[in-house]
Order: structure tokens, then sequence, then C-alpha cells
């Protein structure tokens, strides 16, 4: 059970709350908020992780340069970070909070760690209070000045606990059914010689709540019995496939939920490894583009305008830098890119990460003779039948 879960269960009987609550419930509902964040932070890592390999290209005048807005975003954004503790928090921010704010100070970017925001429908909103480790700003910030970034509409993260909330009671059913499935059973025959005697209720008190404990939770022991009792063991029920899941199911599943709501392949969170590449691709096309469209918008409008994006300045975030490219897995693919004319070598090598070459016929491009222009081989059919009639 959840934590709104439990804490409805103890309200809802209309008594009183007792002062003294058992721990065995705190330290279960303890592991189920463990697992809860540990997939919630788990997809967060895995987006902020994916965001910081990529590269922030910049561009002048339509051209690709590497100047003070590029080293902002790739090396160096303030003092005190670089640029993938920068991105992290950024990201971490945004799928925690629904929402994050980057402000400029002094040619540096940070990321507020608190702000309060005023909206207005026809002007600027207004942040106040903007906090970045400890330091209160005192000036209202107004959109213009700022780069804020919203998820959703809706909390990623209340919609996860609330689902969590509904599967809740499944779980602990399950756990509770395996709980019954593995402990052990048996009847006491108590006659009537022993409920006669005196001090029947105490011994019968003291033989349940010690002696039986002491012998159910012991390894190895032997349990003595007064006359007049008599026990019996019916034995305990191996546990299997029957009706119940696993644990690991169970984490699987909230795993899963989790997944599905930050649009990640559920088996990429879990780590399996089958299919990885179809995984991969389908994490990076459903939620690593939308989020990285969302968050280059965002940087342009607000650090171009339309002055300089229509003159050709503009920020481009490379997604391309996330997966990892095994040059002898595609060099059957490089050649084909080389011999089409599409890319030059030096396009190549930077596209897997190596350093292009300073030579101007690296950056020429190379088409085999099996290719050819539909004119020219119209042309080559023509002049072949004038051949053959002649």
């Amino acid at each position: 059970m959840g934590l709104l879960t439990w804490i409805v269960d103890k309200l809802s009987t209309g008594q009183p709350v007792e002062t003294e609550i058992d721990a065995s419930e705190f330290f279960n509902l303890q592991a189920e908020l463990y697992i809860r964040n540990l997939a919630f932070q788990s997809a967060v890592n895995l987006v902020a992780n994916s965001i910081s390999k990529c590269e922030f290209k910049t561009y002048l005048r339509g051209k690709e340069v590497k100047l003070k807005e590029y080293y902002l975003f790739n090396v160096e954004p303030n003092k005190n970070q670089n640029s993938s503790v920068f991105i992290h928090k950024w990201i971490s921010k945004l799928y925690e909070e629904n929402e994050s704010l980057i402000i400029s100070v002094n040619d540096q970017l940070f990321v507020a760690d608190t702000f309060n925001k005023k909206e207005y429908a026809l002007f600027d909103y207004q942040f106040t209070q903007v906090s970045v480790d400890g330091f209160n700003f005192d000036k209202t910030f107004t959109m213009s000045e700022v780069l804020y970034f919203k998820l959703n509409n809706k909390d990623i993260r209340r919609l996860v606990n609330g689902m969590y909330e509904s599967y809740g009671k499944l779980i602990s059913y399950g756990q509770k059914s395996y709980q019954q499935s593995r402990g052990r059973k048996g009847i006491l025959d108590v006659n009537a010689v022993a409920q006669g005697k005196v001090n029947y209720k105490e011994t019968f008190s003291k033989l349940m709540n010690e002696r039986f404990k002491t012998f159910f939770e012991a390894d190895n022991a032997v349990l003595p019995l007064f006359d007049g009792y008599s026990y019996t063991d019916i034995g305990s029920k191996t546990y299997s496939n029957e009706g119940t899941r696993d644990i690991r199911a169970m984490v699987d599943d909230i795993f899963d939920f989790t997944a599905r709501a930050f649009c990640i392949p559920p088996a990429l969170l879990r780590g399996d490894m089958a299919n990885i590449k179809d995984a991969v691709d389908n994490y990076l096309t459903f939620c690593i583009d939308p989020l990285t469209d969302q968050l280059q918008e965002e940087i342009n409008r607000k650090r171009s305008g339309y002055e300089g994006f229509s003159q050709g300045a503009y920020t481009k975030i490379d997604t391309k830098t996330i997966k990892h490219i095994d040059l002898l897995g595609v060099s059957a693919a490089i050649d084909k890119l080389i011999a089409s004319g599409a890319f030059c070598i030096n396009d190549i090598r930077l596209a897997v990460g190596d350093e292009p070459i300073d030579e101007d016929w690296a950056w020429q491009h190379f088409m085999t003779k099996n290719y050819s222009t539909v004119a020219d081989l119209l042309a080559a059919l023509e002049g072949g039948e004038r051949i053959e009639k002649s």
C-alpha cells in the first residue's frame, strides 16, 4: 500500500489513532517508497544522461560556429558547474517539478532551485524569489529574460504516484498471499483438563505469544507442551506460481508504469538486453526528440529571437551523439554514404566523433561510377539505339 492509502486506512476507521503504531508498517511503507523513487529517479537519470551527451550546436549566418554560446551549453555554463552537471540539474528539475527555470546573470547560466511565478495573458510572466544554491535574487525576472520550460499540462510525478496508489492494493494483496503461502500452520488441541486449571489463561497466553512465536521463528527448535495440550503440524504451503506474483514481478510493474509515463520503452528502463536496438530507437524517437525540440525552441526564441533567427543565428541540439557507434559495425553504411556522394569524409568523421582531416580532399564529395543521372541514362540509351539502327 502507498503512503496515501496507508494514511486513509489509518484515518477512515473513525477511531482515535494510537500513539504507538507497529513499526513494521513504517518499514513496509518505506520499502515501497524506495521502489517508487528508484523507478522515477532511474527514468529521470536516463533522460538527463541522454541530454547531457547531446551536442548543442550553434550557428551564425547559417554556418556552424563554436563561440561563447557553444561554450556555455557544452562546456561551462557557470563558474561552479560543467555542462553535464548543469544539464542533469536542469532536466531533473523539469521532471521532478514539471517545470524548470534558467536565468542568465553576468554571462552565466543558472538553474533556479526555487521560484514563484505570476502569469499574465497579454504580458510577460514574472518570476520572483528566485534562488540558486541558497542565494536569493531580489530582482524580478520577466519571461523574455529567462528560459522557462514546462514539461506537461499534468505533473508527471503526480500521475505516476496516483497510478501507483491504485496498484498498491494489488501489491499488498500479493505480499500477504506470499507471506501466507510461506507460513507454517498447525492445530493446537486443548482438552478439558487443561482448561479447568486455575492458571489456564496465563499459561495459554504465554504459550501462544512467547513459546510458539520462538518456535516458528527458529531454524531448529523444540516446543515443550503441558499436560492437556497437543500440537499437530499440518505443514507449510510451498510457494509457486499460483495466483500471486513474486516480488521481482511487482517491482518490474512499477518500473513499467513509470517508463510508460516517460515514453520510455519499459525494457530499456529495466535493463533488458533483448531487442535493445529497437528499444533505443523507440526511446530516441518518442522521448528524447520531442524533449530536445522543446528545449531548443525555448533557447532559440529567447537567446536569438526573431531577428537573430532570421539571419541564421540559432542553436540545434544534436541527438546523434547519444548512441555509441561501433565503427566496424557501421563500416558498410559508411562506405555507402560516401560512395553515394551524400556525405564527405569529414562529415562521417564528425558523425562518429573523430576529428576532421585538415585537407581539401577530405571535404570533397565522391561518387562511384555506378551512380548516374536519369538524363545521362536516357542519353546513353538513345545513343545505343542509334548505333543499333545504323
